[in-house]
């Protein structure tokens, strides 16, 4: 962190900047799924969890599925399917050093999203588990998550960065080639990107549950 020249080191400098959060702002916590969340939640088709290990290094993960992929238990629980992956399992030994989480429901076209913070722990509870099934196969572990806290996000990211509005979409042609970037990160001799490209693809078509 030497680069950096000035940084912020106490909560009351950037308070003097920032100011306070209006009561509005400092009175939508809530530390329940109430009907409005739960709503929101069964809308949702994507959520991104964020976890950290024992040393504080964080890491941010997405989950996502068709809407309501996220089972809701009671007001106090959910529990997120732990779907087929690349087997590193960040998230997962994460939470079983250090269980708090945050996550932060999407749902397309809405610029607000909802946030939930609490403590998870990985659970193979078979009777919640076959709840989360696709195409007969039910993952074989899930993410329970004991709420604390939830509310709202504004939509003021999503308005800078015009996310949902299509006219502002790249074309195809000049993103970021996946493959090419996983070739060259994992810099495996004789392995190429097309190799990598199909690999993707079978993943993606025959692994997803």
């Amino acid at each position: 962190m030497n680069y950096f020249k000035e940084v912020v080191t106490t909560e009351e400098e950037l308070r003097t900047l920032l100011g306070e959060p209006s009561e509005l702002v400092r009175n939508k916590v809530i530390s329940y799924i109430d009907d409005h969340c739960r709503m929101f939640i069964r809308r949702s088709p994507l959520l991104f969890l964020a976890t950290a290990d024992s040393l504080g290094r964080c890491d941010v993960s997405p989950r996502g599925d068709g809407p309501g992929f996220v089972h809701i238990l009671d007001e106090s629980h959910l529990v997120i399917p732990e779907r087929p992956g690349n087997r590193r399992v960040d998230s997962m030994r994460n939470i079983l050093s250090t269980p708090q989480v945050g996550l932060v429901f999407v749902i397309p076209q809405l610029g607000e999203t909802l946030r939930v913070n609490g403590k998870a722990c990985i659970i193979k509870d078979q009777e919640i588990l076959r709840k989360l099934s696709v195409n007969d196969k039910a993952p074989l572990l899930g993410i329970g998550v004991e709420v604390e806290e939830c509310f709202i996000h504004c939509a003021k990211a999503f308005k800078r960065s015009r996310l949902w509005e299509h006219d502002t979409w790249p074309n195809r042609e000049t993103l970021p080639s996946p493959a090419k970037i996983l070739t060259d990160h994992a810099n495996i001799p004789g392995t190429t990107a097309v190799e990598v490209a199909k690999l993707l693809q079978e993943s993606y078509t025959k692994r997803l549950y």
